[in-house]
């Protein structure tokens, strides 16, 4: 019986190695910002997580709306369907670089809002400037995107894999120079972080479109777009797997970003030591995001040749990875969460060192709680993967809404008040969420494809 999901262990990560790699080349940017602004002190590591909570909430939706493009083009794919796949393919890339622009202007409008949150004003001050550059960067990362979730969609996870990897090393060298000065290279501090992220981010796009552009079962996708002829059947099809699954992400993304900002109420060391949590947590989900994809590429798959048998068998075998890969993590959070701080912070800076030391106690405390829900971070975003692959996307949506910011946000709110648990009463908040979220999803899962099983029957 286990035999039956373990078997596709092999094939799942084949399909989800690319992925991960190349999301955690998304998160990899991030940390290595985090990393290197918290060289400088507790300050600009909390400017950067404030920067960075604006941009995730409007990239969160970017990124949604073009997770519509995988499911449809992998449904097409598996018909060997090239027109309806190709007008998926345009609709989404149209969608995604509209909103990419709309999202930017968004940004630019909310900053005045950075000042009226009770956020450290030494924070603000520093965030202000960094968040015009990342702003920028949020058009071609939204563009970027859409072509990977083409190329996912069509089984081919590695190039957008390729094209993070080397963006990560153009990030890296940027960020090092600007931020510290280097070379003959101004010192821009938090702003070089920007800078450095922009720049990377630019070259990924130009880097995936040429990889589409030279592979033969992609470059027909690309030619003769039409991008001003636009099918309203198709697009509303877009829209309609899109809008929800946007949805899905803002609210997941929502109650993290609103754990932010409480976190800096409760001041600078609070909202760095989140940060740090935060970026570790990140890194680790991103294993079950890269999974998620390929629930959605075989569940979609499966769908398309209508075989609920094996869809519900390979579902279930990439949930079993991500169990696995989960434990693994939280053990690894709970064994060296008083480590895993100390690689933000220089704890041979005698000017922030009490700062510094009160940032990695906090963090360490925030780390055991992540050790915690590795396992309901993980599952959830795999049951929505799965889901996406059956093209349900409005009741999962109810349900991320339900459990964010109906069950987690108020436990949130109410222990992280400063007389009651501060900081980590805000992280219990996010277990909450997330364990309702992964329950109740994994109930919706259970339903259609059960469902689907007694119809074929």
């Amino acid at each position: 019986m286990f035999s039956a999901y373990t078997k596709e262990f092999r094939y799942n990560w084949h399909l989800a190695a690319p992925v991960i790699l190349g999301m955690l080349g998304h998160t990899f940017v991030g940390l290595v910002d985090n990393i290197m602004v918290g060289q400088l002190g507790a300050a600009e590591l909390a400017a950067v997580s404030l920067g960075n909570s604006f941009f995730f909430v409007a990239m969160s939706l970017g990124i949604g709306f073009s997770t519509a493009i995988t499911p449809l083009v992998a449904e097409a794919d598996t018909e060997q369907n090239f027109s309806t796949g190709k007008s998926a393919f345009k609709h989404g890339l149209i969608l995604c670089t509209i909103m990419a622009v709309v999202l930017f202007v968004l940004i630019l409008l909310a900053k005045p809002l950075m000042s009226m949150m009770d956020q450290p004003e030494e924070v603000v001050v520093l965030a202000l400037p960094y968040l015009d550059i990342i702003a920028v960067s949020l058009i071609p990362l939204i563009i970027f995107q859409a072509l990977k979730q083409f190329s996912d969609g069509m089984s081919l996870t590695r190039y957008p894999m390729y094209a993070t990897v080397i963006a990560n090393l153009i990030n890296v060298f940027f960020n090092y120079v600007l931020i510290f000065g280097l070379w003959g290279f101004p010192k821009l501090g938090v702003v070089g972080a920007g800078i450095g992220t922009l720049i990377s981010r630019i070259v990924m796009l130009i880097l995936m479109w040429y990889f589409l552009n030279k592979l033969n079962r992609t470059k027909a996708y690309l030619k003769t777009l039409q991008i001003f002829v636009v099918d309203k059947i198709m697009m509303n099809k877009v829209i309609g797997l899109g809008l929800p699954s946007a949805l899905q992400m803002f609210f997941e993304v929502g109650i993290f970003t609103a754990a932010i900002w409480l976190s800096g109420t409760l001041g600078k060391n609070a909202q760095a030591a989140n940060q740090i949590a935060l970026n570790l947590s990140s890194m680790t989900f991103m294993i079950a995001v890269g999974l998620s994809v390929t629930a959605t590429v075989r569940v979609g798959n499966q769908k398309g040749l209508k075989q609920p048998v094996e869809l519900r068998r390979i579902a279930k075998s990439i949930f079993l990875m991500g169990l696995i890969f989960a434990s693994c993590f939280a053990l690894i959070f709970l064994v060296f969460n008083q480590f895993l701080p100390t690689l933000y912070l220089d704890l041979n800076d005698v000017k922030n060192f009490a700062d510094n030391q009160t940032v990695i106690g906090m963090a360490s405390q925030l780390i055991l709680v992540a050790a915690l829900f590795q396992i309901s971070d993980s599952t959830q975003v795999l049951f929505l993967g799965a889901l996406r692959g059956l093209q349900d996307v409005k009741i999962p949506t109810l349900i991320t809404f339900v459990a964010y910011w109906l069950i987690g946000f108020p436990i949130c709110y109410f222990l992280g008040d400063p007389s009651k648990y501060g900081s980590v009463g805000i992280w219990l908040g996010l277990l909450a969420g997330l364990t309702a979220s992964s329950i109740f999803l994994y109930l919706r899962f259970d339903k259609l494809s059960k469902a689907l099983i007694l119809k074929v029957d």
